[in-house]
């Protein structure tokens, strides 16, 4: 039972990093693909404002997802990271790399400076969800197994693939979204348009993705594939398809405060319906949770350990959260907003 426990608080740490991390890794995305230098100036200001007061923040839950997993699941933890090593040594480097270039860019008064270290940013921004994702696909296929030596094969499948460049693309949806947001707020009034329709993209992408996702995830994973057509993990994934059209309805009619919800909602749902999926594999089909957890006494002060941290960081975090939407934190100047209109789709 404490095992179960511990298992979705993993499950529901690994949902806050998919939504909160994800939307940084979206704003990187778009970063990537904001254009030259004067094209694309007024989006990456506002991805820089937008993203500074909390892009540290969101690479908590990633930590927290690797302490319950090293500690709860030391079995689960060991067949990962030896089956897995190059792709999260990658992600790991991805992270780093991703952090410098972002730390670095916005203080650097040489253009060439700059476009290094805005380019290590925003590629890092597409690798690193990319490799997490690929880590995730492979667990679920079935590929990651208690004593198997580390192989390509083990990440480097259809399924794996699949769900890294799912894993970008959500981002990218999630990222685009909170822009339209902090666009408005900012005053960059048509940076709203040019984002709404990259988030209308963005989605359009997933859809593709999972179209052909349900193919792969029947030949390849078809434990998690069983799992994800029945029971709850069906019914969560038909309301995270019903939060994604909301999504798209609402950035239709332009109302973008409750377009952030629907969408965090929507990966959210996705994330808790894989978790339904797994039961009660922590690698399916070859290590339940239970056989994976470790002591009892260990599992119930991971527990109480884990209560404390909500009491103590979870108000503080939507403190910071809050005043992050409300614009307190830190605005536009004027000569940011003064600059060079970007050509936007003014749908």
């Amino acid at each position: 039972m404490t095992a179960d426990l511990i298992a979705w608080v993993m499950v529901l740490a690994i949902a806050a990093y998919a939504c909160a991390g994800g939307t940084d890794y979206g704003a990187g995305f778009w970063d990537l693909l904001a254009g030259g230098a004067e094209r694309g100036d007024r989006p990456r200001r506002l991805i820089d404002h937008a993203m500074a007061p909390v892009w540290e923040v969101n690479n908590v839950w990633l930590i927290f997802v690797l302490v319950i997993m090293w500690t709860g699941f030391p079995a689960m933890f060991q067949a990962v990271f030896s089956a897995m090593w190059l792709p999260l040594a990658l992600a790991a480097v991805g992270l780093v790399l991703r952090g410098a270039g972002f730390a670095l860019r916005k203080p650097s008064h040489r253009l060439a400076q700059r476009r290094v270290y805005g380019a290590v940013f925003a590629i890092s921004s597409l690798v690193t969800p990319f490799f997490l994702g690929a880590v995730l696909g492979g667990i679920a296929a079935g590929r990651v197994k208690v004593g198997e030596p580390a192989s390509a094969d083990a990440w480097a499948n259809p399924t794996s693939v699949l769900t890294g460049l799912l894993a970008i693309a959500a981002a990218a949806f999630l990222g685009a979204v909170f822009l339209c947001s902090d666009a408005l707020r900012f005053g960059a009034g048509d940076l709203v348009g040019y984002f709404r329709v990259r988030a209308l993209l963005a989605f359009a992408a997933i859809v593709v993705l999972a179209i052909v996702a349900l193919p792969v995830t029947h030949d390849h994973a078809r434990y998690v594939w069983d799992g994800l057509t029945g029971g709850l993990g069906l019914l969560l994934i038909a309301l995270a398809a019903l939060c994604g059209l909301a999504t798209v309805g609402l950035l239709w009619r332009r109302s973008y405060g409750w377009s952030r919800h629907t969408s965090v909602a929507s990966v959210a749902l996705v994330v808790g319906a894989w978790g339904f999926a797994m039961r009660p594999y922590a690698l399916p089909t070859s290590l339940t949770v239970a056989d994976a957890a470790g002591a009892e006494h260990t599992l119930r002060w991971l527990l109480i350990v884990t209560l404390i941290a909500i009491v103590l960081v979870g108000p503080a975090l939507v403190v910071l959260w809050r005043l992050d939407t409300m614009g307190r934190l830190e605005g536009l100047t004027d000569s940011d907003t003064g600059a060079a209109r970007v050509p936007g789709d003014n749908l």
